[in-house]
C-alpha cells in the first residue's frame, strides 16, 4: 500500500520527474572530480560557466538537474524552468579511514537554504557498507537525521550511497568485490530504504568490468527492486554511454524508477572550447537524453507506486505540517 506523504514532498518528486512519474535526471554536482577534468589552469569562474553552458542545453531535456552549491549557482540561474532542481548536501569525498568513511557537510550550507533558493529536492551521498558495525550505524543515523530536517521543510530526500571495501588488501576495482557487490547494494537499499529516503540513488549491482552476463544483471536489479521499500534510480558511475544506457533499460526493466546521471552525458563536452561544446551538447548531449528518457519511460517504475497524496478533504490547510513518519 502506498505511503501517504506530505504536499510539499508530493510536489518535489512530481517537479523532479516525467509526467509518467519516473526519474530522467541529469547529474552535475561534481566538484573536486569535476575540476580534475577540466584543463590546468581553469579558475573559478571559468569552472562555474562551463557547468552553466552544459545546463542550460541539457537541462530542456530531463525531468530534473542535480546540483551544487559550489560551482552551481549560476547553472541554477540558467537552467529550464521546466526542470525540477535537486542541491546536494555533503562535502565531496569522505573523513575518515578508506576502510571507515565518513560523511561531512558543506560549511555554510544546510537545507533551509536548499529550500528557500527553491529547490525541489535534496541530496546526499554517503559511503556505505552495511558490514561496517559502528560506522555504518553512525551513517544510518545521519541518514535519518537528513530525512526527518528534509521533510521539516517539506522537500523529498534523494539518497546515493556508495560502497566500498572494508578490507584494504581488496580494492572496489577487483574482481573479489565484484563477487559481493550485489549483496552489498542490495542489503544497502533494504536498510536505508527505511530511513525515511524517498528516493535511493544506487550503484548497477553488477561490476560490468568482471560480469557481463545480462541474465545476472537482471536477476540483481529485480533482487534490489525487492529489498528497497522505496523507488530506486541508478546512477553512471562513470561507464561509458553505451552501457550505461543497456543498464539503465535492464535497471527499470526490473524496478528501478529511472536515472540520476551525469558523466555517460557530459564528460566529453567539459573540455572543449564553448562552441564546441555547444554543437556536442546539442546533437550529441541532448540525442543521449532522448534515448535515456525513452528508455525510462517506457519501462521504469512510477515512484506513485510507493506513495500517495494526502486527501484534498475541506480546511485541510488547518491541520497541514510537514511530516515525519518514518
Amino acid at each position: 500500500m502506498p505511503q501517504t506523504i506530505s504536499p510539499g514532498r508530493w510536489r518535489g518528486l512530481k517537479t523532479t520527474s516525467t509526467p509518467r512519474h519516473v526519474f530522467s535526471v541529469l547529474a552535475f554536482d561534481q566538484r573536486d572530480n569535476y575540476r580534475k577534468m577540466l584543463p590546468d589552469p581553469t579558475d573559478f569562474g571559468a569552472a562555474s560557466r562551463i557547468k552553466a553552458e552544459v545546463v542550460s542545453i541539457l537541462s530542456h531535456h530531463v525531468s530534473a538537474v542535480l546540483l551544487d552549491p559550489i560551482y552551481g549557482l549560476e547553472a541554477v540561474l540558467g537552467m529550464a524552468g521546466s526542470s525540477g532542481l535537486l542541491m546536494t548536501l555533503e562535502k565531496t569525498g569522505y573523513s575518515g579511514d578508506s576502510t571507515a568513511r565518513r560523511v561531512e557537510f558543506i560549511d555554510g550550507w544546510d537545507v533551509a537554504k536548499i529550500k528557500h533558493m527553491g529547490a525541489s529536492a535534496v541530496k546526499i551521498l554517503i559511503y556505505y557498507h552495511p558490514d561496517a558495525g559502528d560506522v555504518a550505524a553512525e551513517i544510518e543515523q545521519v541518514v535519518y537525521e537528513v530525512a526527518e530536517e528534509a521533510h521539516d521543510h517539506d522537500l523529498p530526500l534523494f539518497v546515493e550511497p556508495l560502497s566500498y571495501s572494508l578490507d584494504p588488501a581488496i580494492p572496489k576495482e577487483s574482481a573479489v568485490f565484484a563477487e559481493q557487490r550485489p549483496t552489498i547494494v542490495r542489503e544497502t537499499a533494504r536498510r536505508l530504504g527505511s530511513l525515511g529516503t524517498d528516493v535511493l540513488k544506487l550503484e548497477f549491482p553488477i561490476d560490468v568490468t568482471f560480469d557481463n552476463d545480462e541474465g545476472h544483471w537482471q536477476a540483481a536489479c529485480s533482487t534490489i527492486s525487492e529489498a528497497s521499500p522505496v523507488p530506486w534510480v541508478l546512477l553512471s558511475g562513470g561507464v561509458g554511454f553505451d552501457t550505461f544506457a543497456r543498464q539503465v533499460e535492464i535497471a527499470c526493466r526490473n524496478g528501478a524508477s529511472g536515472f540520476l546521471g551525469g558523466r555517460a552525458v557530459w564528460k566529453e563536452a567539459v573540455t572543449m572550447n564553448t562552441a564546441e561544446r555547444e554543437y556536442f551538447l546539442s546533437h550529441t548531449g541532448v540525442g543521449r537524453l532522448e534515448q535515456l528518457t525513452e528508455i525510462v519511460n517506457q519501462y521504469a517504475r512510477p515512484w506513485t507506486d510507493f506513495y500517495a497524496p494526502i486527501a484534498p478533504l475541506e480546511e485541510w490547510f488547518r491541520v497541514y505540517e510537514p511530516q515525519n513518519d518514518h
